[in-house]
């Protein structure tokens, strides 16, 4: 599926003469990040989470901008990716604690999901500080509950949230809604919204070409510090990519969410990292998260651990955990 992705982004941009430097580095980054989850989870089943989740805060707090640019103001930008980052810090904690046998490592590691999301209220991330805190609180719940059911709720959460910038985009909303939001992300971002809708109509099947929104946007050329994206996962690959960019994204996460319900770890693993998952997804459906190569491993990472096969027998959550896809009742 990734695969896909890469070769259609050097389609797209011979069609159109774009620069698709920056997926192929996002495909090759995901990638990398999923291999090495796959083998550290196999080896490594609560270490190696637990030393993602402090890797990603210490990441967070020693490089505040994660990538050198234009500051831009939250959620936007930097501020954004900051929150996903330790988003999936948190998930990565709770992931490990789920994997923890002992009960003090796995109150000490749920106690470092509860330190992440007070790190990111102290860097002034609210966004951050709520995800963290619904990642935390989804980790709990998740043991006990059943996981097709959980894996299904996920999707419809991420449809659901990456709908809004579609429906703003195309003034499909109430005003009163539409206004808050306006409020809540600024309307330079509604406006570039507009425009990457505006080249979805004009060029659907093939979109306008990887790394050539910034140079066609009239908001983006008429602002001073920009970095030429629509803030917008699924808008920009629509707008660059067209339609069929558009199903390859919403296929990679639904290959995902498809893996971890078909994964061998216990089921409060594979929930917790699909929320933490999910709650990516929602950043990326209002900013450009997935621009930084540090979100971009730390998804692979989590993906990769949360589907691993441990050489260790876990230690069983619920009864249907001996059954590998927790989908039926153990005898």
């Amino acid at each position: 599926m990734l695969g896909a992705c890469a070769v259609w982004s050097l389609i797209t941009a011979t069609v159109h003469g774009g620069r698709p430097e920056g997926v192929l580095l996002a495909v090759l980054a995901v990638s990398a990040g999923y291999a090495a989850g796959r083998i550290c989870g196999a080896l490594l089943p609560v270490a190696a989470p637990c030393a993602a989740a402090l890797a990603g805060s210490a990441l967070t707090v020693a490089v505040p901008h994660l990538a050198p640019g234009p500051e831009i103001i939250a959620p936007l930008g930097h501020a954004g990716a900051t929150a996903a980052v330790l988003t999936l810090s948190a998930g990565f904690a709770c992931c490990a604690a789920w994997a923890a046998s002992a009960p003090p490592l796995r109150l000490a590691l749920r106690g470092l999901a509860a330190g992440i999301a007070v790190t990111a209220a102290a860097l002034g991330s609210t966004t951050g500080f709520v995800l963290c805190v619904a990642v935390l609180l989804c980790s709990l719940a998740a043991g006990r509950m059943h996981r097709g059911l959980g894996i299904a709720g996920l999707a419809l959460v991420t449809g659901l949230v990456a709908g809004v910038p579609w429906a703003v985009a195309g003034d499909a909303v109430p005003d009163g809604f539409a206004a808050s939001l306006e409020g809540l992300l600024t309307r330079h971002r509604i406006e570039l919204w507009h425009d990457a809708l505006h080249m979805v109509r004009e060029d659907a099947a093939w979109g306008v070409g990887p790394g050539r929104f910034g140079e066609l946007s009239t908001t983006a050329t008429q602002t001073l510090l920009s970095d030429g994206k629509p803030h917008s996962a699924l808008l920009q690959q629509a707008a660059e990519q067209g339609v069929v960019g558009v199903a390859l994204l919403a296929a990679v996460f639904c290959w995902v969410l498809h893996a971890l319900w078909r994964a061998p770890r216990s089921t409060p693993v594979a929930l917790t990292a699909g929320a933490a998952l999910t709650a990516l997804a929602a950043i990326a459906a209002v900013g450009n998260v997935l621009s930084f190569t540090a979100v971009s491993v730390g998804a692979g990472l989590l993906a990769g651990l949360a589907t691993a096969h441990p050489l260790t027998d876990e230690p069983p959550q619920r009864i249907w955990d001996a059954h590998p896809r927790g989908d039926r009742l153990a005898p």
